[in-house]
This record gives structure tokens, C-alpha cells and sequence, in this order.
């Protein structure tokens, strides 16, 4: 059983594919252990959904922890990036048919 509560009980809008990236390189040493893990698995984006499974903590307990994390401006939240043109057909092709080559 996990217990990770903030000073005010609020929490920042996040989703399971919001991407968080650390915004220091080391983490500092009044960090908790879990913080500490958090901050180094960040050095590039992942998702909450990703560092949820990393740390074998419940979303929950990670929403809570991303939290205390933004507001002290150690992490970033970012909206994930959706890629909006198509893909190119002779691209998907060319994979299929090496595909059916194997």
C-alpha cells in the first residue's frame, strides 16, 4: 500500500498519455526515493501511463507525485505529440511487402 499526499490534497490534470520530462539533471537531495527515480527515468518524455509501470505505483499515488513534482517546477507536463499528416502510401507498401518477403 502506497500514501503520498500533497500539502492540499490538489492534484494537475493529467491522463495516462501526458509526457513528463525532467527539468533537472540530478535530482535534489531533499527529493523523496520516489521523486529521486521519477526525476532520473525522465531525462526524455514518457508518459504517466510508462513511469506508472516503472515505479510499480498506481496511477493515483503518481498523479500525486507529479503534482508536488510541477509545482516545484522540477518536471514539465506536455500534451502528447499526435501526428497529424498521413503516412505515405508507397511507405506502407514497401513495409508490407518486405514483410511478406520474411
Amino acid at each position: 500500500m502506497y500514501v503520498v499526499a500533497g500539502p492540499d490534497g490538489e492534484r494537475a490534470e493529467l491522463d495516462l498519455v501526458t509526457l513528463i520530462v525532467a527539468r533537472v539533471a540530478d535530482p535534489p537531495p531533499s527529493a523523496s526515493p520516489e521523486q529521486a527515480a521519477l526525476l532520473r527515468l525522465c531525462a526524455a518524455p514518457l508518459s504517466v501511463a510508462e513511469l506508472s509501470a516503472y515505479l510499480h505505483l498506481p496511477f493515483s499515488a503518481m498523479g500525486v507525485l507529479l503534482t508536488e513534482l510541477l509545482t516545484a517546477e522540477l518536471v514539465q507536463a506536455r500534451a502528447p505529440i499526435v501526428r497529424q499528416s498521413r503516412t505515405d502510401r508507397s511507405l506502407l507498401e514497401a513495409v508490407m511487402n518486405g514483410l511478406q518477403r520474411l
